[in-house]
């Protein structure tokens, strides 16, 4: 069985990561800089070109924490050399996005416009009016807006209006039948 928290992160050419105390890993990449505390019980080393992530011991939370260790270094490694991004379809009948400076307005059936604004290092693009991109270095912050971003409005099953990812499927159901 092959382990994820075994497998070294390679470092690719023009990313540099630290390791300070208590397990502050700073990576820095032409995208930009991520710092993150990972549990102190890992012994995280940079050897040459790749990061390994060791545990202490087998018990089960060790074991957990590994995995995670190493992928969450792995993200911020991929985050500043590509970077992250969510694609978001709104879909309806008047439904539409617009953008201003960093002012995400939506319109999505209510008596008033929602109004979003885009977060520290995260970056909304508008693909004509209905498909939003959310891009970003912070993979988990990029989630987490694109996640408020479709929860203001989530798709429904029976016409599918709402704001959807591009890659989601939505469970539609048949709607009532009129009486013969």
């Amino acid at each position: 069985m092959s382990r994820i928290g075994r497998m070294p992160i390679a470092i690719p050419a023009g990313v540099t990561v630290e390791v300070a105390e208590n397990n502050k890993v700073t990576v820095k990449g032409p995208k930009g800089t991520l710092e993150r505390v990972l549990p102190a019980e890992m012994e995280i080393t940079v050897e040459g070109a790749e990061v390994i992530v060791k545990r202490p011991n087998d018990l089960k939370k060790m074991k957990s924490l590994h995995g995670l260790t190493r992928t969450l270094i792995h993200n911020m490694v991929v985050g500043v050399t590509d970077g992250y991004e969510k694609k978001l379809e709104v879909n309806g009948v008047g439904y539409r996005a617009a953008k201003s400076g960093n002012k995400l307005t939506l319109s999505l059936g209510y008596s008033h416009p929602v109004e979003m604004i885009d977060p520290e290092g995260i970056e909304t693009v508008l693909d004509g009016q209905n498909l939003i991109i959310v891009k970003g270095i912070d993979k988990e912050k990029v989630g987490q807006f694109a996640a408020e971003i479709r929860d203001k409005r989530r798709p429904e099953p029976y016409k599918g209006k709402g704001i959807k990812y591009v890659d989601e499927t939505i469970r539609r159901k048949v709607g009532k039948t009129g009486k013969k």
